[in-house]
């Protein structure tokens, strides 16, 4: 408890707090210990990512929140990006290569290009890439207009999930034939020229369910300034003109996505679809401004899964094959640098062009079953075979890099994938299986066990297993007591990467972590929830760029160092009146390299939020929001001053009018915050950090036809 107060006397008045965030629990799934434990408020939510089956969220074995769409509502959140700033121990930065939001769980995750340490699904799919290991450079934007619920675990998943489900795993449901009857449509505009429109539909034909949903947009995205850049930085070494600094960033996008999900008895088939194209690069792709080069990128999920929850009177059963497919591509090249650029003794009067283009097809098979036949037990098995294949790649640029990772001009942009490739194809196939038994061998206790096993073509096997005790200590405190292991798997790119300046390395093993947790569930009052969860966690075998023993050059991918850290989280809900709530939380982290003692920096220390839900008269609803960050230190050998803490204030203002029209407001950074998350050390490319989104303004209409 020392850990979470000390230093933060100035925050006092943030300290108490709580992402109450959770969804209804179906009544079938209650117990009958449960029923005073409803009429005191404890009862009513539930979670299913933390075993794979629907459980009271204070009981799940995992420290998870739950945001649903009402949440999302009241919040005005029209982006993921949105919803995972608001949950505990999670803060949404940036990164230089396209601006690509990278989600930081318990200030793991922070710093570098690409974010592969959080695992994130949609539906309980991955959708983790194959090239970098993360949701992909040109992610961009996820809409929540469709999605039901969040679910998000702080800890390791790996037992359950496998790879990357290594500092948190973040599932976006989307909504049902049930959850969004009949058709509504929708529109919204704002700031710097954003528009976008949708549709959803959910209905019954006979005992086929059907919910559809489309969405089309447009944003020239925010124009805040650069003030220096890569090219800056040659431009003062060899006397030249180039950069496009001081100039604004290039974040604008189209996006397409949709969705269709069928069920029929004891069959369900979804696809989903999310297309982003004419994007910019943010502050470059190589942190070099270049407003004349843009990207697009698509991902298409599609599963068809089948479940028999009364196979028979002791077995619940089922399974699901899965398609994933997901593309980046650069067809005309990117700027690494801009036109006039000087690298080392070579002119690019063009600039310096690179373009990588990749596509990548994931199938997969699952299946899993319950028995309950045993008093007590609820032991859960599962297996599958994963087939990952990056199957076609393009490289466009316009230059060499010689043995020396010196890039030499060769004159037009062209394809070199045959000569001097990225990367080539890749393909990784994956078994796995697990066993988990949820154990109540006490009527206010439960022990959860479990382990999972994962073979991969290319490094071998690893095996994960976790162990969760529950208990209900009194009518209104539960506590849990949780450890776990998790993996993240070597990405392809840090495997078989082609670049001399960062070559690949087959040989590299998975990162690993172990984490220890306690957490503790207080129903103060029937109206006042508070939960805090304290943690440790070791963290081995990182995957690190490190330079090469000299005389070679470059860089090379290599299991280096380790970073222990701890921390906690305080979540406080209160219902003051049926009209009236507030939510709450607040996060510490500390971390350090145990070789040198030092923060790896990058991640805030100390990050709260809060909220107030105000419906103010039966139609109208006002909700103000408060985000603050700070203590974010710098990386070893960058000599700038910390990062500057920020504060920024949020408001949303609606009104429901008759015939399910509602109409709302939304400010985002109202009193235009200079908000910045921290570019790559040592900074000379970036020197003046990333700067996040001024004021915002969003109306919005939908109505329901």
């Amino acid at each position: 408890m020392t850990l979470l107060i000390s230093q933060h006397r100035r925050a006092g008045w943030l300290l108490a707090l709580a992402v109450a965030t959770c969804y209804p629990l179906p009544a079938a799934a209650t117990q009958p210990e449960d029923e005073d434990l409803a009429l005191f408020g404890m009862d009513r939510f539930a979670i299913s990512l933390a075993t794979g089956s629907a459980q009271p969220l204070r009981r799940a074995p995992a420290v998870a929140s739950v945001v649903t769409a009402e949440d999302i509502a009241a919040m005005g959140a029209t982006d993921l990006d949105h919803v995972l700033e608001t949950v505990a121990g999670i803060h949404v930065t940036r990164g230089a290569p396209m601006y690509a939001p990278n989600y930081v769980i318990r200030g793991i995750g922070a710093g570098g290009p690409t974010n592969p340490q959080v695992l994130v699904l949609l539906n309980g799919l991955r959708l983790n890439t194959d090239y970098n290991g993360d949701k992909g450079n040109m992610w961009i934007s996820m809409p929540v207009t469709n999605v039901a619920r969040i679910e998000v675990i702080r800890g390791p998943g790996s037992a359950l999930y496998g790879a990357d489900a290594f500092a948190g795993v973040i599932n976006i449901i989307t909504k049902t034939a049930e959850q969004m009857p009949g058709l509504r449509v929708g529109a919204r505009a704002g700031t710097f020229q954003s528009r976008e429109a949708w549709l959803e539909y959910g209905g019954k034909r006979d005992e086929l369910g059907i919910a559809a949903y489309l969405q089309a947009g447009r944003t020239n995205g925010s124009d805040q300034l650069i003030k220096a850049d890569a090219q800056t930085l040659n431009d003062s070494r060899f006397g030249t003109h180039a950069s496009y600094a001081p100039g604004p960033l290039n974040v604008g996008y189209n996006a397409f996505d949709g969705g269709l999900d069928l069920t029929y008895q004891r069959w369900r088939w979804r696809t989903n679809l999310k297309w982003r194209g004419d994007a910019g690069t943010g502050p470059g792709i190589n942190s070099a401004l270049d407003p004349n080069h843009k990207t697009r990128s698509g991902t298409a999920l599609s599963e068809l899964a089948w479940s028999a929850p009364d196979f028979s009177d002791n077995w619940s059963v089922g399974g699901s094959l899965s398609y994933l497919f997901f593309t980046e591509q650069s067809p005309d090249g990117l700027g690494l640098f801009p036109a006039g650029a000087r690298i080392g003794p070579n002119l690019f009067p063009d600039g310096m062009i690179g373009g990588p283009s990749r596509w990548e097809r994931n199938l997969r098979a699952a299946v899993h079953a319950t028995y309950s036949g045993w008093n007590r037990h609820a032991l859960r098995v599962g297996a599958g075979h994963d087939d990952l294949y990056l199957y076609q790649v393009s490289t466009m640029k316009n230059f060499l890099l010689n043995p020396a990772g010196v890039p030499i001009p060769t004159g037009p942009v062209i394809d070199y994938g045959a000569i001097q490739p990225h990367i080539m194809p890749q393909r990784r196939k994956i078994n796995y299986a697990y066993v988990q038994d949820e154990w109540q061998f006490a009527r206010d206790w439960a022990l959860t066990a479990g382990v999972r096993h994962d073979d991969y073509s290319d490094f071998g096997g690893t095996t994960n297993p976790r162990l969760a005790l529950v208990w209900d200590a009194d009518l209104n405190l539960t506590v849990k007591l949780l450890h776990g292991r998790a993996f993240r798997s070597p990405s392809f790119n840090e495997q078989t990467g082609i670049n001399p300046v960062n070559m690949g390395n087959p040989k590299i093993q998975p990162e690993t972590i172990a984490t220890t947790e306690a957490a503790f569930a207080w129903q103060a009052r029937p109206e006042l929830s508070v939960n805090l969860s304290l943690y440790r966690y070791a963290m081995k075998d990182l995957i690190r760029s490190t330079a090469n023993p000299a005389p070679a050059p470059g860089a090379t991918y290599r299991n280096s160092g380790s970073v222990d850290g701890k921390g906690g989280e305080l979540e406080l809900a209160w219902e003051m009146d049926k009209n009236l709530r507030w939510l709450a939380n607040y996060a510490r982290q500390h971390a350090h390299d145990p070789a040198t003692g030092k923060d790896p920096g990058y991640a805030p220390r100390h990050h709260a939020y809060t909220r107030l839900d105000w419906g103010f008269s039966p139609s109208w609803q006002f909700g103000p929001q408060l985000n603050w960050v700070a203590g974010r230190r710098r990386a070893a050998g960058d000599a700038r001053a910390p990062v500057a803490d920020y504060k920024t204030v949020d408001a949303i203002l609606s009104r429901q009018l008759p015939h399910g029209v509602t109409v709302s407001a939304t400010v985002r950074n109202l009193f235009n915050a200079d908000a910045r998350e921290p570019s790559l050390s040592p900074g000379l490319a970036l020197p003046f950090d990333i700067p996040v989104a001024p004021r915002t303004l969003a109306l919005q209409l939908s109505a329901k036809l």
